[in-house]
């Protein structure tokens, strides 16, 4: 029988961390729009509580799609990284659009660059050998 300890993944903390993020994001934007005149210092907050707002709220998507499609379950830390690049996506069409650049090819070259620097990230992590992790015996 072999430990399979690795296999078990405590996500409480990326969740709490998820939450705070989706509350604190949407009550900033809320602030941000109902409140304050479109100055540029405002304006690059607009787009920080929106990074922060999406990356909290896709958390917990991330997460289930994670479990319920990944091979081994994956680390909260790269369930985060997920998230923000979700958000990073979401906040630079917004600057985008902000100018009157924002378009189709523009936004698909976007995510498609986003997810091939994630793919990279992940082939990286699988890659790198861990002393222990898989030392099965035959």
């Amino acid at each position: 029988m072999t430990n399979r300890a690795y296999l078990v993944e405590d996500y409480r903390g990326f969740h709490i961390a998820s939450f705070v993020l989706a509350v604190g994001g949407w009550a900033a934007l809320y602030y941000l729009v109902s409140t304050v005149v479109p100055s540029p210092g405002p304006r690059w907050l607009f787009f920080v509580a929106g990074l922060m707002a999406v990356t909290g709220s896709v958390g917990p998507f991330v997460w289930y799609l994670n479990r319920r499609f990944a091979r081994r379950p994956a680390p909260a830390g790269v369930l985060l990284r997920q998230s923000l690049w979700v958000g990073l996506f979401t906040a630079t069409c917004a600057w985008l659009q902000l100018a009157r650049t924002l378009n189709a090819p523009t936004a698909l070259l976007l995510a498609g660059g986003l997810a091939g620097i994630e793919w990279f990230l992940r082939l990286r992590e699988r890659a790198r050998w861990v002393p222990g992790e898989d030392d099965e015996p035959a």
